[in-house]
């Protein structure tokens, strides 16, 4: 077992400046965070693998493909491989934990 704050994983990764952080890796997934300030641009390309967003603070827009919604604490998303998207009008930073399956770049 392993056991892990996602408050001091956010805050390490913000001390460092790094809009994300991967924390848990293991063949079948990986577990980061991602935090985007308000008014921020996100930069992100589609991924090689599937993936869930938990927001876990802020107010945003986010756009998958030809879907749009908002977001706020508590929304989950899932994001099939290799789909355009990203997160936009970000009225509130955002704070974010993203599970990727498989690991991140494992089908790359």
């Amino acid at each position: 077992m392993k056991s892990i704050q996602l408050s001091r994983v956010i805050g390490e990764s913000q001390r460092a400046g790094k809009a994300a952080l991967e924390f848990l890796r293991v063949p079948a997934m990986s577990l980061s965070t991602y935090c985007l300030r308000a008014g921020a641009p996100d930069p992100q390309r589609p991924h090689t693998e599937d993936e869930v967003y938990y927001v876990v603070r802020g107010r945003a827009q986010f756009r998958a493909g030809d879907e749009s919604c908002a977001v706020e604490p508590g929304t989950v998303l899932f994001v099939e491989a290799g789909v355009e998207h990203r997160f936009h009008s970000i009225e509130a930073d955002l704070e974010l934990l993203v599970v990727f399956a498989p690991a991140e770049g494992t089908r790359a």
